[in-house]
């Protein structure tokens, strides 16, 4: 169909059209078969559940089954119940003026009834669009059976002057008023088991029940949950009578390849600053925000029943993009391109997404982010560049040379907010630097070969062959040898007796 609202405004002229009354889920299932045989996009923007989540909602859907997804926290659950809604049709007609979209052919409401048995064929038909058949809430513990469900509204009928008893005193809560269209629960768990309760009607006998009245309601819905793992929340469980009639459980994960990370946070994050500076991100740096993701949810440190969202490499991208952003204009350049400076300062993303166990918080929040962005670090760099800690000696002499300029006393220091000018000069000086990223990665541009030049002293450091200084807004890096014997100068005699103690 058309963007366009069909014309059609009687239930006369409904008849004579051809339409035909299915059920919603038949719709959605007719819609999904239409769409696999054109080979439309399913769920666009959802990546990384081709093979594993996207093909079991699709089975869900042509049995004509209710959902839930199940899994940690930033795993595109609601994106993916939010984008049901596209298997509807455009348009749908209902009796115009209906609070819970009655269907013209089968009208359930008092009002809809009597409005059709009193204006026959000539009854007004309205048209509303798919976008307005979905229907969403999040469980909070204050919601109530008159949210979902409904209740009488004593003032609803003081003011049309109606009797209690009057099924026009009805005020239908978000269910019935998605009639005929999907309804979703966010976080399941931790709806308070006396409302799930309410649900089991719905689910199974496909009807509502409102208090003080003898009437039962048959609804043609389709209803969608989200849930984290009950051992995550502690907050509640899904009762068990409520998960026997959700017909299809299907988990969720994290991205299990690191391109597809990468791909999710090329999409989501915001990325065009080019209204104050053009940043040129180098792929190795993009690779090192996923790694800081999986270093995350393999790390001892970190609470892994409450996972690592996908959001924490779209706010770190973000945040690192601000850095270099935030350096450019105060050093009014157009143009510069991402540092390891600038990989330190997405510290604030991780602080606010990880859950930390007793060790972590032990350790810090702060210095257990370092301590994954320094192993991403690490593990991005020995994808390109031997491992500095291998026993093979071919490998260490690699950065002998470079090693060997510190070892003599030399020393590099790199401010956050260094011009381009001053940051390529200090990078040149370190002997051997250069020489080595241009043969062993090839960088096709002067700023993504500084970039790596960066980087490498970062992952040198990394790997215990070199000393860094980490100060608020500077780093300074020095041989590590010489590093350990400047911290015994000042030591008072005293203080050795205590190191031979």
């Amino acid at each position: 169909m058309s963007s366009k609202k069909p014309a059609i405004t009687t239930l006369g002229s409904l008849k004579t059209s051809g339409w035909e009354s299915i059920s919603v889920k038949d719709e959605i299932r007719k819609n999904l078969i239409k769409k696999i045989r054109s080979g439309d996009s399913l769920f666009r923007g959802v990546l990384g559940y081709e093979k594993t989540v996207l093909p079991q909602i699709q089975h869900a859907i042509l049995s004509r089954h209710d959902l839930i997804l199940l899994g940690l926290r930033g795993q595109a659950k609601t994106r993916i119940l939010r984008s049901l809604v596209n298997f509807l049709d455009e348009f749908m007609p209902i009796v115009a003026g209906s609070e819970i979209n009655d269907d013209p052919f089968k009208p359930l409401s008092k009002f809809a009834k009597d409005l059709i048995a009193e204006q026959g064929d000539n009854a007004p038909i309205d048209w509303v669009h798919r976008s307005h058949r979905y229907g969403e809430k999040l469980a909070t513990p204050d919601t109530t059976v008159a949210d979902l469900i409904g209740d009488i509204d004593p003032i609803k009928a003081a003011t049309q002057k109606l009797h209690l008893a009057d099924e026009k005193a009805i005020n239908f809560g978000l269910i019935p008023r998605t009639n005929r269209g999907i309804f979703v629960i966010n976080e399941l768990p931790d709806l308070q088991p006396r409302i799930q309760v309410a649900l089991l009607n719905i689910m199974q006998e496909r009807d509502i029940q409102i208090r003080g009245f003898n009437v039962r309601i048959p609804l043609d819905i389709s209803m969608a949950f989200s849930a984290n793992p009950e051992d995550y929340t502690n907050r509640g469980n899904i009762i068990t009578p409520l998960k026997d009639r959700i017909d299809a459980q299907i988990i969720t994960h994290y991205p299990k390849e690191m391109e597809v990370g990468i791909e999710i946070t090329r999409q989501e994050a915001w990325e065009d600053r080019q209204e104050s500076a053009t940043i040129h991100i180098p792929d190795v740096y993009r690779e090192i925000i996923e790694a800081a993701a999986f270093e995350a949810r393999e790390s001892e440190y970190v609470d892994q029943k409450s996972g690592v969202s996908t959001r924490m490499t779209i706010t770190a991208m973000e945040q690192i993009l601000s850095s270099a952003e935030r350096r450019a204009v105060i050093n009014d350049e157009k143009t510069t391109g991402l540092r390891v400076a600038d990989i330190f300062h997405m510290v604030p993303a991780l602080t606010g997404k990880l859950e930390l166990v007793y060790e972590g918080e032990q350790e810090g929040a702060i210095s257990v982010a370092k301590h994954i962005i320094g192993k991403a670090i690490s593990r991005t760099f020995k994808m390109y560049f031997p491992d500095p800690q291998s026993r093979n000696d071919d490998d260490k002499s690699k950065y002998a040379e470079i090693t060997d300029w510190f070892a003599k006393g030399n020393e590099v220091s790199l401010p956050d907010t260094l011009p381009f000018v001053k940051y390529k000069k200090s990078l040149d000086s370190v002997k051997g630097l250069k020489s080595l990223v241009a043969e062993t990665v090839k960088p096709e541009t002067e700023m993504e070969l500084y970039s790596w030049l960066d980087l490498v002293l970062e992952a040198l450091h990394q790997n215990s062959m070199l000393s860094k200084e980490d100060h608020d807004d500077h780093s300074k890096y020095s041989d590590m040898i010489g590093s350990m014997f400047s911290s015994f100068e000042g030591l008072k005699d005293e203080d050795y007796d205590d190191f031979d103690r």
